[in-house]
């Protein structure tokens, strides 16, 4: 039996202040816990696997800051690299060699990537590379897939995932329909309605763009020959294909689900990890595409903060860290450990459940399943989830607060963690 002793009292008090400053109180909607009810825990802070409330309660983490802190919160190298850059500056508006150095180290690393440009976030990112693709096919049309998210440009917010799945909402009002005149959209997983969508609008469509492990309306893994389909559509319509590895980039491998699953792009998006934990965003890919940005080329983005030294540091010592032999096995025994056990136990427990694992990625549906795109994850019982989520928490396991959204794990988290986590989850199973 494991026991709570779960108080949130503060946590309330500074939530209940924030909601009068900020909208829903907070910075971005899916933090609110809108969708499996209660309110939120208010971070004091963090340290490997763990967080700490400002109650003081503790919680192993699988969110991980949504992804960044794959070596563990506040790794001491991270942290020691990033004071010694502090005394330098914060940023500078100018080129750094930090710069030079995190570039070698992504286009070394991602099969796709040529040359890369810095960005703040992913969803500049993302924004910048629809662009690009416009800029260099000269045609106008896009395709993205039903539940993937590619932060909240408005060419984007057609059928997102992500935040948008977790609150219920329909296509952002405050988008104009002129701006998504050209985005087209698929189910994840059906070749044949992209085949389709090419053969009805032939020469118009600039590229396919989507996240080759969707994380954002759940955990949901490309099905056998998907991604190769794909990318041969793309080359017979002359269309470019994007992979946004914002999340799976240096997670699910080092080189990304592109070196992962042998299947490379045209253009690549990344984030989170390649920060260290501190904002940041790129794109790159072919040379001949990449030579189109301003000030090389034609097609204008910039960006003040880009490539600032902080950044640069951070992301440098995290890939030093993931770049050393055992680190991807350790991360997949880890997570299949825990995905594993998590279905073991709802079978136990008598729910239906279905999910799996990709390297230091994993995700739990309560649906028989399986969940090959957007629509089966929707059959899933948020509410079981809902629940699931607030046991959890309640005795010391933060879980994404939301059924779309996969979970993370570290290098910091040990058996121990897993173990622990698992009997939390047969107790919390048990009682729903």
């Amino acid at each position: 039996m494991v026991t709570s002793t779960f108080n949130t009292t503060k946590s309330e008090e500074i939530f209940a202040a924030a909601q009068k400053l900020m909208p829903g109180g907070v910075s971005s909607p899916v933090r609110a816990f809108k969708s499996v009810g209660g309110q939120p825990i208010v971070f004091d802070r963090v340290l490997g696997s763990y967080v700490w409330d400002v109650d003081g309660n503790k919680y192993i983490d699988y969110v991980g800051t949504w992804g960044p802190a794959i070596c563990g919160h506040a790794h001491p190298e991270v942290i020691a690299a990033l004071k010694d850059a502090l005394d330098k500056g914060t940023s500078f508006g100018a080129p750094c060699f930090q710069e030079n150095i995190l570039a070698e180290m992504v286009i070394d690393a991602v099969p796709s990537i040529e040359m890369v440009r810095f960005v703040n976030s992913g969803t500049e990112a993302c924004m910048s590379v629809l662009r690009l693709m416009r800029a260099f096919t000269g045609r106008e049309k896009i395709i993205k897939f039903e539940g993937c998210y590619h932060g909240h440009a408005d060419m984007f917010l057609v059928k997102a995932g992500s935040g948008v799945a977790t609150l219920g909402l329909p296509d952002s009002p405050g988008v104009p329909k002129s701006t998504t005149t050209n985005t087209l959209t698929a189910p994840y997983n059906d070749l044949e309605a992209v085949k389709t969508l090419f053969e009805q609008h032939p020469d118009q469509i600039a590229g396919v763009i989507l996240e080759p492990v969707v994380g954002n309306a759940g955990f949901i893994p490309p099905d056998a020959g998907f991604l190769e389909g794909l990318r041969l559509l793309t080359q017979d319509y002359g269309a470019l294909l994007v992979f946004d590895e914002v999340m799976t980039g240096f997670r699910i491998a080092y080189g990304g689900a592109q070196e992962k699953f042998g299947v490379k792009p045209d253009l690549t998006t990344l984030g989170k990890v390649i920060g260290g934990g501190l904002p940041v965003g790129a794109y790159g890919g072919r040379k001949d595409i990449m030579s189109m940005v301003a000030p090389a080329g034609p097609m204008y983005q910039a960006g003040t903060l880009s490539g600032n030294p902080l950044a640069m540091t951070a992301g440098i010592k995290t890939l030093e860290l993931l770049n050393k032999a055992g680190t991807y096995e350790y991360l997949d025994k880890i997570t299949q450990k825990l995905a594993q056990g998590l279905l073991a136990a709802a079978k136990e427990t008598g729910h239906e459940a279905c999910g799996g694992s990709l390297s230091a990625m994993f995700g739990l549906f309560f649906t028989a399943g399986p969940v090959h795109n957007y629509e089966d994850a929707k059959k899933c019982d948020t509410n079981k989830f809902g629940r699931f989520h607030r046991g959890m928490l309640e005795r010391g396991v933060y879980l994404a607060p939301s059924q779309f959204e996969a979970g993370f794990t570290s290098l910091a988290h040990t058996e121990e963690d897993i173990d622990r986590t698992l009997e939390i989850a047969r107790e919390v199973m048990s009682r729903l």
